[in-house]
């Protein structure tokens, strides 16, 4: 493998300008792609098979103008002045029939065409009335003697909540429609004192793709390369390679999402990834071969040719590792986290490429100015003997190898200690910033009307017989359903065509991420008493017990996914180290901080802990798929380190040092640009922080923390602490197994070895035809 990536990187450095021209034709035409399609992106998370899905899927075909999410609005008016005064409550109701007359708005006074549907509806109503008072703070909104659907008012008469229903999600709407809902709500606003506010989906889904927060993380990472690398030139080239990769992937994922629906994080997620392991691989690669240039006084071209050969091997199998690690997501089954591992596993992969075809490329155009007179100079003149502070350092660890350990299992315990608390779920209005528009609106309804109606529920009713429903079971259901304990208000929803469908809406008394309404969905889809003296089959749907079976499906499926990872860890590094006991200590090592990355992530964005730092004020539960997504790459990039530091340890035990011998001498080479590649990493990542968006920030947190936890406590202190432990035996292997297992030669000893038995006889070659001369 190595030899193959000599001869590419030499290839690419002798003859550049092929692959520059191909890497930006490839991005010329994946811009022209997005120019021509346009880019289409969507907010909705689904899980194939879970119980709200499913009923979903079953609306969307019996009944499709119930399949649809719900909308809302609120409305306030000035003190002193009440929601239903004359010229206010005209206002109201002109606007609420303008959005009812909406194509993409389910007006319930469709139903009543005829006199017949609208004796039905009278008799529910009559029947209604006879049901137990709900605990609710609102009344009806009456105009003309007459209630408008879907309007409540609060018990101060201040605020108008309207709710209705839309033929299709609210994420779903294009920008258009969503116009057409705000200048229809907007009438209340331009013809009285009503101020009017979008709640909800309708206050915009949009996820911002880069920002100056992300340029900052960028800027950061610079100076570290500057400083790692000591020159402007080869600082620059990681950069562009990872702008490049980013570019490619990103942009592809845009250019694609006209013919697949594509969530609006992925390209987000792929972002973050792409920007991070681009500019590690490409440092890796450069910093080898300013080292083949000062050390061995090889020239650009050699030393270009020879670090793709070594650490362009590394960097292969290091996004490969990254690659499958997202790939084993495809395990899981769920569909839109199958669509971000892939997207963000061909965007490391795409990083992998231009690393090792364009960076070479670049390294050509560059030529000798990769490392200046002046650098090669002063590396000639330094004692090499000088001890460094990489060799200081490994030296007094090995030295106190117990405690560090003891240390290290002890930090990362503690900060383990949250996750036994912590709650999984879907972000909501109560856990975003308090002066958001989100929250605002969140706590204006749950003050005027309770928190429920953040939540509602939509139960969707059959007769078993699959008969029509009859009205006085629908009533049964309505009267057992509004005494079930956690509901606030429950009302009709009407019929599909041939009424086998009935709908009803149910408030639930608490907030959408309550643990109390996850038991009140699960009394109403096990407990009898819901449908109790009917033959009615109900389900329960909308987005609040979407959300609750997307987190419950999730944490189902987590451990599963742990399994696969230590699995796939044990393998993969048994394969590339060719030892038993280093893939099992990476494990540990890695399962010890992905704990406590997620205890801390628990500490901060649901418990609050140290909030101001990070631009959060409120608590609230973790997104559902932290844990999952989270792991997968953090385990990829924790391997990374794992083999540019761990081979390194190899290479030196390799060429015949021992014992705590071949870990120093690979510490002192690898562990300068390790970490400077993780300090990077978590500039990158710690950007994403301090955006808007909750779900991004907390990616954004968990990623950092978790590479900065990896990178200083596990690679830096436990993986060499235990490896000294263990002596030389850490790289045994059973000679059958070592028969068995392909020899991928990372470290890139075969070729060197050829390499350097090629100069020997050339070499040789010159001497002979000296003396004959």
């Amino acid at each position: 493998m190595s030899r193959f990536f000599y001869s590419i990187g030499k290839t690419a450095y002798s003859k550049p300008w092929i692959f520059i021209a191909s890497w930006l034709l490839i991005l010329g035409v994946i811009i022209t792609a997005i120019v021509t399609n346009g880019v289409n992106t969507s907010s909705e998370t689904r899980i194939d098979g879970t119980a709200a899905q499913d009923v979903l899927d079953e609306l969307a075909e019996e009944y499709p103008a119930a399949s649809g999410g719900q909308g809302s609005y609120l409305f306030e008016v000035p003190e002193g002045e009440a929601i239903d005064d004359p010229a206010n409550a005209q206002a109201l109701a002109m606007a609420a029939n303008e959005i009812y007359s909406l194509e993409h708005v389910v007006n319930p006074m469709d139903m009543l065409q005829d006199e017949e549907a609208m004796a039905q509806m009278q008799g529910l109503q009559d029947m209604m009335s006879q049901l137990p008072a709900s605990e609710v703070n609102h009344r009806p909104f009456i105009v003309q003697e007459m209630p408008v659907p879907g309007i409540q008012i609060s018990e101060d008469g201040t605020v108008a909540l309207f709710q209705f229903q839309l033929t299709k999600t609210a994420e779903d709407l294009s920008e258009a429609e969503r116009e057409e809902l705000a200048d229809a709500a907007n009438i209340a606003q331009d013809n009285s004192s009503i101020t009017v506010i979008p709640t909800g989906a309708l206050q915009g889904v949009d996820i911002p793709i880069g920002g100056t927060h992300e340029i900052i993380g960028l800027a950061i990472a610079a100076v570290i390369l500057v400083v790692t690398l000591g020159s402007l030139i080869a600082a620059g080239l990681p950069l562009v390679v990872a702008l490049i990769g980013v570019g490619v992937g990103v942009g592809g994922t845009f250019a694609l999402s006209s013919m697949f629906e594509i969530n609006s994080l992925t390209p987000v997620l792929a972002l973050m990834i792409g920007l991070a392991v681009g500019i590690d691989y490409a440092l890796f690669i450069v910093n080898r071969q300013r080292k083949l240039i000062t050390e061995q006084q090889l020239t650009a071209k050699e030393a270009a040719a020879r670090a793709v050969g070594t650490a362009g091997s590394a960097v292969f199998f290091a996004g490969l590792t990254v690659i499958i690690a997202l790939s084993g997501l495809l395990v899981i089954g769920i569909s839109f986290l199958s669509s971000m591992a892939i997207v963000a596993a061909l965007t490391v992969l795409i990083d992998v490429l231009v690393a090792l075809t364009l960076l070479p490329a670049l390294l050509g155009l560059i030529g000798e100015r990769i490392v200046s007179a002046k650098t090669r100079n002063k590396a000639q003149a330094n004692n090499s003997s000088k001890p460094s502070f990489a060799q200081g350092w490994i030296t007094g660890l090995l030295k106190t190898k117990w405690a560090a350990v003891l240390l290290v299992i002890i930090v990362l315990g503690t900060l383990a200690v949250p996750v036994a608390q912590m709650n999984l779920g879907m972000p909501s209005g109560e856990s975003a910033n308090q002066d958001t528009a989100v929250r605002q609106s969140y706590d204006v309804i749950s003050d005027s009307f309770g928190e429920g109606f953040n939540g509602p529920l939509l139960v969707v009713a059959k007769d078993q017989d699959a008969a029509a429903v009859n009205p006085q079971e629908y009533f049964q259901l309505l009267s057992n359903i509004s005494q079930l304990d956690g509901v606030a208000e429950v009302s009709p929803g009407g019929f599909n065509e041939d009424g086998t469908i009935a709908i009803i809406s149910i408030i639930p008394e608490n907030g959408p991420t309550d643990e109390a309404t996850k038991q009140l969905v699960e009394s109403l889809r096990t407990d009898a008493a819901a449908t109790e003296n009917t033959n009615a089959e109900i389900g329960v749907t909308g987005l609040t017990a979407v959300n609750i079976d997307i987190s419950e499906k999730l944490a189902e499926v987590f451990p599963i996914y742990i399994a696969i990872i230590v699995v796939l860890s044990l393998l993969i590094l048994l394969v590339v180290f060719r030892s038993i006991l280093i893939p099992i200590k990476a494990t540990v090592g890695f399962l010890l901080s992905i704990m406590a990355t997620f205890g801390a992530t628990t500490a901060v964005f649901q418990w609050g802990w140290l909030g101001s730092l990070f631009g959060i004020d409120t608590g609230g539960p973790l997104l559902s798929f932290i844990p999952i997504m989270v792991t997968g790459i953090l385990y990829g990039l924790a391997m990374d380190y794992q083999v540019f530091l761990v081979s390194s340890m190899r290479e030196a035990y390799i060429h015949g040092e021992k014992g705590d011998g071949a870990i120093v001498s690979g510490y002192k080479t690898a562990s300068k640009v390790v970490v400077a590649a993780a300090l990077i990493m978590v500039s990158v990542f710690s950007g994403f922080i301090f955006t808007d968006d909750i779900m991004i920030k907390q990616i954004g947190f968990a990623l950092a923390f978790g590479i900065l936890v990896d990178a200083f406590l596990i690679r830096m202190i436990f993986v060499p602490a235990v490896m000294s432990m263990f002596g030389d035996k850490i790289w045994w292997l059973p000679k059958w197994l070592d028969k068995i297992l392909p020899d991928l030669d990372i470290e890139g000893e075969k070729l060197l070895h050829e390499l350097n038995e090629k100069d020997k006889d050339k070499a040789i070659r010159t001497n002979t035809g000296e003396n004959s001369i």
